[in-house]
């Protein structure tokens, strides 16, 4: 088997960090097939390549933890999961397809603006799961902050599959109704605030093998997730409110369960007019 003599890879690692973008732009260039799928099936799937890159590489130089293993298999879940699920909902979902069409998310993009995207995809998920890469390259042992980022990085994942399954089965019961069960009891958002607990678990992961500068892009990463997050459920009310805007229940719902973040007092993103 090759060996990477593990003193070695700290002079390496521009080639490194570049081997992970490259394998992020592989997991998400179908986005060229449909373009919202940069930030959607390509996301789930570029960090489904990246977890299995780190995986493979560590295997391969003989410099592979138990916790960076964890790491990368948890990106592997994660990714398939959210790339998975999405994917078969969009092709199988003729409702939410039409929601798509109707919000113009379908719409084909030129080509200048496809291959924008692709590389600012590309390296937003290099990004998000630069807390692994840099450990490996800075040759970091597992340490505490490490396991409590995996405790919250699987429950995490737990919460949006949870959340998921949840609303499918509800809409499955009563496809014209707003999902108020289970953990939308709580947060009307559950999966997008497992998905900022993710990344959030991903970050804390990285006390201790991050050094300096090193959090600048950790950090604005955290921070570019959180606020995709906010504005995909921000957009969600919108989309929410004009289908149940009238329903007193739904008004009810809406205004005592918060949007994104639960036991907080955000309720609404913005003011919501009704007539």
């Amino acid at each position: 088997m090759f060996h990477l003599d593990p003193s070695y890879i700290g002079k390496v690692w521009p080639a490194f960090m570049w081997g992970v973008t490259i394998v992020a732009a592989i997991g998400c260039c179908m986005g060229f097939k449909e373009f919202v799928w940069f930030m959607s099936v390509g996301y789930g799937f570029a960090v489904m390549c990246i977890g299995i890159f780190h995986l493979l590489f560590g295997l391969f130089s003989h410099t592979l933890t138990l916790g960076t293993a964890v790491i990368s298999v948890l990106f592997i879940i994660y990714g398939y999961r959210l790339g998975g699920y999405i994917l078969k909902r969009e092709l199988t979902n003729a409702a939410y397809k039409k929601t798509l069409e109707s919000t113009g998310a379908a719409k084909a993009m030129p080509i200048p603006v496809s291959v924008f995207m692709w590389v600012y995809s590309m390296l937003m998920y290099t990004a998000q799961t630069s807390s692994l890469t840099y450990r490996v390259m800075n040759r970091a042992n597992d340490n505490f902050f490490m396991w409590v980022g995996i405790i919250i990085m699987i429950l995490a994942i737990i919460g949006e599959a949870m959340a998921d399954h949840q609303k499918s089965a509800a809409k499955k019961i009563n496809p014209k109704r707003f999902c108020d069960t289970g953990l939308f009891k709580y947060v009307r958002c559950p999966n997008y605030f497992s998905e900022i607990m993710f990344w959030v678990g991903v970050t804390v992961s990285g006390i201790g093998a991050v050094q300096g500068k090193q959090w600048i892009i950790v950090i604005v990463a955290l921070v570019l997730i959180t606020y995709v997050m906010y504005n995909s459920a921000q957009r969600l009310e919108l989309r929410q409110e004009k289908t149940y805007g009238l329903d007193p229940e739904y008004q009810k719902y809406s205004d005592t369960v918060p949007l994104l973040f639960p036991f907080s007092k955000q309720y609404h993103s913005m003011k919501v007019y009704r007539d």
